[in-house]
């Protein structure tokens, strides 16, 4: 996605699915640059969260990008769009505790996805999950469709 005319805003839808949670588990990004339309999704065949697997999605997305950008990310994780705009910064000033002197759950990932941040210029946007916003709905069946290839390549 770098051939287009700069300027352009990326625009990423992500979600994650997990049945049962904990359990396996996908994610799916579908990543919108003008015209062009990239799809993505992947999985984990054991045992896995939802939450996980929607923090996985923005940051397989970002580093899909060859280049900085102005992205406009749409999650329908509160987790996701909370931890990254209003709690990340005070979990790494307490060395990855929470006020509560407690590790940081999914530390790894949220790690992952300040460094994949740190490459681009992102607006975090909140939509309803399952309530008809295209970009949404296409991101869930990408994040079903990782957890099924995943769950299969692992019976073969």
């Amino acid at each position: 996605m770098s051939d287009d005319p700069a300027g352009a805003v990326v625009t990423i839808h992500t979600d994650g699915a997990c049945i049962p949670n904990p359990g396996p588990g996908g994610w799916g990004a579908l990543l919108r640059y003008g015209e062009r339309e990239l799809e993505l999704c992947g999985g984990e065949a054991g045992e896995t969260t939802n939450n996980r697997m929607e923090l996985t999605a923005p940051i397989k997305a970002l580093e899909a990008l060859k280049r900085r950008s102005v992205v406009h990310i749409y999650t329908d994780s509160t987790y996701v769009r909370s931890g990254i705009t209003k709690w990340c910064s005070g979990w790494a000033r307490n060395g990855w505790l929470t006020s509560a002197k407690q590790p940081v759950k999914n530390v790894d990932l949220w790690q992952a996805l300040v460094q994949a941040c740190e490459q681009h210029d992102i607006e975090w946007h909140w939509v309803k999950g399952h309530a008809g916003d295209e970009g949404n709905e296409r991101a869930d069946r990408l994040a079903a469709r990782g957890l099924t290839e995943a769950v299969e390549a692992a019976r073969s």
